[in-house]
Protein backbone atom coordinates (compact mmCIF):
# COMPACT_ATOMS: atom_id res chain seq x y z
CA UNK A 1 0.00 0.00 0.00
CA UNK A 2 1.28 3.30 -0.89
CA UNK A 3 2.47 6.36 1.55
CA UNK A 4 -0.09 9.33 2.01
CA UNK A 5 2.51 11.87 0.85
CA UNK A 6 2.19 13.61 3.87
CA UNK A 7 4.13 10.56 4.94
CA UNK A 8 6.42 10.67 2.33
CA UNK A 9 7.28 13.94 3.24
CA UNK A 10 8.11 13.49 6.53
CA UNK A 11 10.14 10.54 6.42
CA UNK A 12 11.98 12.10 3.77
CA UNK A 13 12.78 14.85 6.21
CA UNK A 14 13.78 12.38 8.84
CA UNK A 15 16.03 10.85 6.29
CA UNK A 16 17.84 14.51 5.27
CA UNK A 17 17.95 16.13 8.47
CA UNK A 18 20.34 12.92 10.10
CA UNK A 19 21.87 12.72 6.63
CA UNK A 20 21.39 9.51 5.46
CA UNK A 21 21.17 10.58 1.87
CA UNK A 22 24.43 11.70 1.46
CA UNK A 23 26.18 10.47 4.79
CA UNK A 24 28.64 12.38 5.94
CA UNK A 25 32.58 12.50 5.24
CA UNK A 26 35.10 11.72 8.24
CA UNK A 27 37.01 14.95 9.27
CA UNK A 28 39.97 14.50 10.56
CA UNK A 29 39.81 18.02 11.76
CA UNK A 30 36.83 17.03 14.11
CA UNK A 31 37.02 16.75 17.78
CA UNK A 32 36.24 13.18 18.76
CA UNK A 33 37.45 12.00 14.38
CA UNK A 34 36.56 8.77 15.81
CA UNK A 35 32.98 9.57 16.18
CA UNK A 36 32.28 11.88 13.00
CA UNK A 37 32.98 8.46 11.03
CA UNK A 38 29.66 7.71 9.29
CA UNK A 39 28.06 4.74 10.82
CA UNK A 40 24.49 3.71 9.64
CA UNK A 41 24.13 2.03 13.34
CA UNK A 42 25.55 4.97 15.19
CA UNK A 43 23.48 7.97 12.76
CA UNK A 44 20.28 5.69 13.27
CA UNK A 45 20.72 5.70 16.85
CA UNK A 46 21.95 8.96 17.62
CA UNK A 47 25.61 8.08 18.80
CA UNK A 48 27.52 10.37 16.41
CA UNK A 49 28.92 13.57 16.39
CA UNK A 50 27.46 14.32 12.35
CA UNK A 51 29.81 16.25 10.64
CA UNK A 52 27.02 17.44 8.54
CA UNK A 53 23.61 16.74 9.60
CA UNK A 54 21.49 19.07 11.04
CA UNK A 55 20.48 16.96 14.03
CA UNK A 56 22.48 14.39 16.18
CA UNK A 57 19.53 12.48 17.70
CA UNK A 58 18.99 9.93 15.16
CA UNK A 59 16.12 8.17 13.75
CA UNK A 60 14.62 6.27 17.10
CA UNK A 61 14.17 9.86 18.50
CA UNK A 62 12.92 11.83 15.40
CA UNK A 63 10.22 8.77 15.35
CA UNK A 64 9.38 9.34 19.27
CA UNK A 65 9.51 13.37 18.30
CA UNK A 66 6.64 12.88 15.24
CA UNK A 67 4.68 10.50 17.75
CA UNK A 68 4.34 13.11 20.46
CA UNK A 69 3.63 16.31 17.45
CA UNK A 70 1.08 13.92 15.63
CA UNK A 71 -0.27 12.80 19.40
CA UNK A 72 -0.68 16.09 20.89
CA UNK A 73 -1.84 17.20 17.52
CA UNK A 74 -4.72 14.32 16.97
CA UNK A 75 -5.55 15.05 20.59
CA UNK A 76 -5.90 18.66 20.80
CA UNK A 77 -3.74 19.38 23.32
CA UNK A 78 -3.16 22.82 23.31
CA UNK A 79 0.33 24.58 23.35
CA UNK A 80 3.57 25.24 21.49
CA UNK A 81 6.77 23.06 20.96
CA UNK A 82 9.74 23.89 22.54
CA UNK A 83 13.23 22.77 22.69
CA UNK A 84 16.21 23.91 25.01
CA UNK A 85 19.60 23.50 23.39
CA UNK A 86 19.19 22.92 19.74
CA UNK A 87 22.46 22.45 17.74
CA UNK A 88 22.18 22.65 14.39
CA UNK A 89 18.37 23.15 14.54
CA UNK A 90 17.55 19.82 13.02
CA UNK A 91 14.88 18.31 15.50
CA UNK A 92 13.06 21.82 16.09
CA UNK A 93 13.18 21.95 11.96
CA UNK A 94 11.51 18.51 12.03
CA UNK A 95 8.87 20.07 14.45
CA UNK A 96 8.31 22.55 12.23
CA UNK A 97 7.85 20.16 9.32
CA UNK A 98 5.21 18.27 10.83
CA UNK A 99 3.17 20.97 12.04
CA UNK A 100 3.39 22.10 7.83
CA UNK A 101 2.57 18.83 6.77
CA UNK A 102 -0.17 18.70 8.74
CA UNK A 103 -1.33 22.09 8.14
CA UNK A 104 -1.29 23.18 11.38
CA UNK A 105 -1.50 27.13 11.48
CA UNK A 106 -1.94 27.75 15.02
CA UNK A 107 0.97 26.33 16.92
CA UNK A 108 4.68 27.84 17.50
CA UNK A 109 8.26 26.31 17.21
CA UNK A 110 10.57 27.72 20.18
CA UNK A 111 14.16 27.43 19.30
CA UNK A 112 15.83 27.78 23.29
CA UNK A 113 19.50 27.95 22.92
CA UNK A 114 23.02 30.00 23.89
CA UNK A 115 24.06 29.62 20.33
CA UNK A 116 27.40 29.56 22.24
CA UNK A 117 27.44 25.88 23.32
CA UNK A 118 27.50 24.84 26.93
CA UNK A 119 27.88 27.05 29.63
CA UNK A 120 31.14 26.59 31.58
CA UNK A 121 31.28 24.21 33.98
CA UNK A 122 35.01 24.81 35.67
CA UNK A 123 32.56 25.54 38.93
CA UNK A 124 29.30 24.57 38.70
CA UNK A 125 28.29 22.46 41.59
CA UNK A 126 27.62 19.57 40.09
CA UNK A 127 30.46 17.21 39.94
CA UNK A 128 29.73 15.27 37.00
CA UNK A 129 29.48 18.24 34.72
CA UNK A 130 32.77 19.16 36.38
CA UNK A 131 34.44 16.13 35.35
CA UNK A 132 33.14 15.99 31.60
CA UNK A 133 33.83 19.14 30.95
CA UNK A 134 31.37 19.40 28.17
CA UNK A 135 32.47 22.89 26.98
CA UNK A 136 35.53 22.03 26.06
CA UNK A 137 33.58 21.24 22.96
CA UNK A 138 32.02 24.30 22.19
CA UNK A 139 33.88 24.65 18.91
CA UNK A 140 31.68 21.92 17.54
CA UNK A 141 28.42 21.89 20.30
CA UNK A 142 28.23 26.06 20.00
CA UNK A 143 26.34 26.85 16.65
CA UNK A 144 25.16 30.50 15.88
CA UNK A 145 21.91 31.92 15.58
CA UNK A 146 22.55 32.65 12.11
CA UNK A 147 23.39 29.47 11.11
CA UNK A 148 20.64 27.80 12.46
CA UNK A 149 17.88 30.13 11.21
CA UNK A 150 19.98 29.63 7.74
CA UNK A 151 18.76 25.73 8.08
CA UNK A 152 15.88 26.61 8.51
CA UNK A 153 15.67 28.48 5.28
CA UNK A 154 17.38 25.52 3.42
CA UNK A 155 13.49 23.75 4.06
CA UNK A 156 12.03 26.44 3.64
CA UNK A 157 10.54 26.90 7.39
CA UNK A 158 11.73 29.60 8.86
CA UNK A 159 8.52 31.82 9.28
CA UNK A 160 6.24 33.32 11.59
CA UNK A 161 5.79 29.85 13.21
CA UNK A 162 9.36 29.81 14.41
CA UNK A 163 10.56 31.90 17.67
CA UNK A 164 14.24 32.41 18.56
CA UNK A 165 14.92 32.54 22.43
CA UNK A 166 18.64 33.10 22.80
CA UNK A 167 20.93 33.20 26.08
CA UNK A 168 21.54 30.75 29.02
CA UNK A 169 18.60 28.83 29.88
CA UNK A 170 18.58 31.02 33.39
CA UNK A 171 18.32 34.30 31.51
CA UNK A 172 15.75 33.53 28.58
CA UNK A 173 13.15 31.17 30.14
CA UNK A 174 11.71 32.71 32.96
CA UNK A 175 10.43 35.41 31.42
CA UNK A 176 10.00 33.85 28.14
CA UNK A 177 6.89 34.88 26.24
CA UNK A 178 5.19 31.30 25.77
CA UNK A 179 1.67 31.10 27.08
CA UNK A 180 1.36 27.43 26.57
CA UNK A 181 3.69 24.16 25.96
CA UNK A 182 2.38 20.98 24.40
CA UNK A 183 5.90 19.29 23.98
CA UNK A 184 8.98 20.03 25.88
CA UNK A 185 12.11 18.63 24.50
CA UNK A 186 15.29 19.10 26.54
CA UNK A 187 18.57 18.89 25.47
CA UNK A 188 20.78 20.74 28.25
CA UNK A 189 23.03 18.14 29.23
CA UNK A 190 23.72 19.48 32.44
CA UNK A 191 22.14 19.89 35.73
CA UNK A 192 21.51 22.85 36.05
CA UNK A 193 20.52 23.35 32.21
CA UNK A 194 18.09 20.25 32.67
CA UNK A 195 16.40 22.12 36.19
CA UNK A 196 16.20 25.64 34.85
CA UNK A 197 14.15 24.35 31.81
CA UNK A 198 12.21 22.49 34.01
CA UNK A 199 11.77 24.90 36.74
CA UNK A 200 10.72 27.70 34.12
CA UNK A 201 8.77 25.25 31.48
CA UNK A 202 6.81 22.94 33.22
CA UNK A 203 4.00 24.69 34.85
CA UNK A 204 2.84 25.68 31.11
CA UNK A 205 2.94 22.09 29.96
CA UNK A 206 -0.81 21.34 29.35
CA UNK A 207 -2.35 18.06 30.71
CA UNK A 208 -1.49 15.98 28.01
CA UNK A 209 1.72 17.43 26.84
CA UNK A 210 5.09 15.68 26.47
CA UNK A 211 8.35 15.69 28.21
CA UNK A 212 11.51 14.31 26.12
CA UNK A 213 15.27 14.57 27.95
CA UNK A 214 17.56 13.05 25.24
CA UNK A 215 20.07 13.39 27.76
CA UNK A 216 19.19 10.62 31.00
CA UNK A 217 21.93 8.70 29.96
CA UNK A 218 23.53 11.53 31.93
CA UNK A 219 24.38 11.32 35.25
CA UNK A 220 23.57 14.97 36.40
CA UNK A 221 20.67 15.62 33.80
CA UNK A 222 18.83 12.43 34.99
CA UNK A 223 19.37 13.74 38.85
CA UNK A 224 18.14 17.00 37.82
CA UNK A 225 14.89 15.32 36.33
CA UNK A 226 14.55 12.80 39.63
CA UNK A 227 15.17 16.10 41.84
CA UNK A 228 12.26 17.93 39.80
CA UNK A 229 10.36 15.00 39.47
CA UNK A 230 10.30 13.89 43.31
CA UNK A 231 9.97 17.90 44.53
CA UNK A 232 6.91 18.10 42.35
CA UNK A 233 5.07 15.05 42.97
CA UNK A 234 5.18 13.97 39.39
CA UNK A 235 4.23 9.67 39.27
CA UNK A 236 3.86 9.98 35.58
CA UNK A 237 5.55 6.90 34.06
CA UNK A 238 8.66 7.31 32.71
CA UNK A 239 9.20 6.06 29.18
CA UNK A 240 12.42 4.75 27.71
CA UNK A 241 12.82 5.81 23.80
CA UNK A 242 16.46 4.35 23.55
CA UNK A 243 19.69 4.05 25.97
CA UNK A 244 19.70 7.77 25.55
CA UNK A 245 16.93 9.18 25.84
CA UNK A 246 13.11 8.96 27.95
CA UNK A 247 9.85 10.83 27.92
CA UNK A 248 6.47 11.16 30.07
CA UNK A 249 3.18 12.01 29.39
CA UNK A 250 1.82 14.87 31.78
CA UNK A 251 -1.31 13.35 33.39
CA UNK A 252 -2.35 16.42 35.78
Amino acid sequence: MSKHPRDLYIDLLKRVLINLIYEDDQDLRFPLAEMSQFDMTKRLSGTDWPTRAHTMIGMTRLENLQHCVESVLLDEVPGDFIETGVWRGGACIFMRGVLAAHQAHDRRVWVADSFQGIPPTAEVSNSLDRWMGLDSFNDVLGVAEETVRANFARYELLDEQVAFLPGWFRDSLPDAPIEKLAIMRLDGDLYDSTMDALNHLYHKLSVGGYVIIDDYSIGSCRKAVTDFRKRNSIEDTIVRIDPESVYWRRSA
